[in-house]
């Protein structure tokens, strides 16, 4: 596994591009990405998890631009994108009914738009990315199976599940910790917070509010 420098983020790119699993920093943990539309790294990310394929993976996108082109979005799902995205901030859309849907997202997605290294490298990839955090997921997850906060500990997560990821971006130390918010948008209905993260629940519904939207429910 190669170790990169966020300077070298093209050469991750064209690992993507090549159908191979990088793993990335956040603020957060550092996440496995790979092409969303390829099915075989897509699968690889599942396998290097032992995550069930019931349990869908996270979808990355560049723009809210992107996001117009593949969901339905509701007034409030425009709201928030339009204040908190880029960021740490996720969207459960429903696909538009024309639109091509990715298996290992499931339907509706949940979808975000980073910022930071991740957010360059969507934009380099030029695609939307599937990701899920560097650890083992839950059942199989064990006590000692934590989420990768270092590159380092991703180095160490390559070598005991032998997960096959071409490289890792060193962004250092990932200090939150904690994951991403969650809010539910369908469409033509008012938008629901499911989980709060490391945005706060007050910041979505003040995105809701600023331009006269509905309080949260």
């Amino acid at each position: 596994m190669d170790v990169l420098t966020p300077d070298q983020l093209p050469a991750a790119a064209r690992l993507l591009a090549a159908g191979r699993v990088v793993a990335v920093p956040t603020p957060r943990w550092y996440m496995l990405c790979a092409h969303a539309a390829e099915p075989a790294a897509t699968d690889a990310v599942f396998r290097a998890k032992q995550r069930p394929t019931d349990k869908p993976l996270l979808l990355l996108l560049d723009s809210f631009i992107t996001a117009e082109d593949l969901f339905d979005l509701s007034a409030d799902a425009r709201l928030l994108a339009g204040a908190l995205w880029p960021g740490d901030l996720a969207l459960r859309l429903p696909w538009k009914q024309d639109a091509e849907t990715v298996a290992a997202v499931g339907s509706p997605a949940l979808a975000g738009c980073p910022d930071g290294i991740l957010g360059r490298l969507v934009a380099l990839a030029g695609e939307p990315l599937a990701a899920a955090v560097c650890s083992i997921s839950t059942p199989a997850a064990g006590e000692r199976d934590h989420p990768a906060l270092t590159a380092a500990q991703v180095v160490a997560f390559e070598r005991t599940a032998g997960a096959g990821i071409a490289a890792v971006v060193d962004g250092g130390i990932c200090p939150h910790g904690r994951h991403m918010t969650i809010v539910d948008c369908p469409a033509g209905a008012p938008a629901r917070l499911d989980r709060e993260g490391t945005v706060h629940a007050r910041a979505v519904e003040a995105a809701l509010t600023r331009q006269g939207g509905p309080h949260v429910g």
